[in-house]
C-alpha cells in the first residue's frame, strides 16, 4: 500500500476495511459501525466508499448483502485491529460459533480486513490481504471507488486493476451501487 503512506517518524499504517450486512437496517448498521471505529483509539478514518447492493455469494439466502469500503489509519497492530472489528460486530449483533465458522450465513455485519499497509501475513487467525479479496466484485467495487490506486502485494497489481479484469471475466457476480 505504497500509494497512501503515514507521515515519516509515524507508526501509523493503512488499513483497508470490507463492510458488509444482510440482515435488520444494513444500511444504518454500516454507517454506525463506520463512526464507531471512528470512535476506537488508535483508529483515525480516512474514507467511506458508497454502499452497494450485493447477491449473496458463496451463500443461499433471500436476503441481498449491503456492503462499502472503507481506509482508516492506525496504529494498531492487525491483530489487535482485527479484535476491534470484531468486537464492533459483536456489538452490532454479529454472532459467531466455532462449529459454523466456515459455512457463510446471514449477519447485521460483517467486518474484514483486507489490506493493512502493504503486509503479507498468514496466522492462525487473520490472513492480509483477505484471501478472496480479488475475486470479489462486492469488496473490489467500493474499495476502488475510494483507492483505485492501491497496490494489492499479493497480486502486485493496484485495486482498479483487479477490478477492471474481475469485471472482465466474471459476470455472474450482481452488484449495484446505492446511496446511503
Amino acid at each position: 500500500m505504497k500509494f497512501y503512506t503515514a507521515d515519516a517518524g509515524t507508526d501509523e499504517q493503512v488499513a483497508a476495511i470490507g463492510f458488509g450486512s444482510n440482515l435488520g437496517q444494513s444500511r444504518a448498521i454500516l454507517t454506525a459501525a463506520w463512526r464507531e471505529l471512528g470512535h476506537c483509539p488508535g483508529i483515525a478514518p480516512i474514507a467511506l466508499s458508497s454502499p452497494y447492493r450485493s447477491q449473496p455469494l458463496e451463500m443461499i439466502s433471500d436476503n441481498w448483502f449491503v456492503n462499502a469500503a472503507a481506509l482508516v489509519r492506525t496504529t494498531l497492530s492487525p491483530e489487535a485491529l482485527l479484535r476491534v472489528l470484531q468486537a464492533v460486530e459483536t456489538r452490532h449483533g454479529r454472532r459467531r460459533d466455532a462449529a459454523a465458522s466456515a459455512i457463510h450465513r446471514d449477519r447485521t455485519l460483517d467486518l474484514d480486513l483486507l489490506l493493512y499497509d502493504d503486509l503479507l501475513l498468514a496466522t492462525g487467525r487473520l490472513i492480509v490481504p483477505h484471501p478472496r479479496l480479488a475475486h470479489r466484485l462486492f469488496v473490489l467495487a467500493p474499495l476502488a471507488e475510494i483507492a483505485a490506486d492501491l497496490l494489492h502485494p499479493g497480486c502486485d497489481k493496484m485495486i482498479g486493476v483487479l477490478l477492471t479484469e474481475l469485471r472482465q471475466t466474471d459476470h455472474n457476480q450482481l452488484i449495484e451501487r446505492i446511496a446511503w
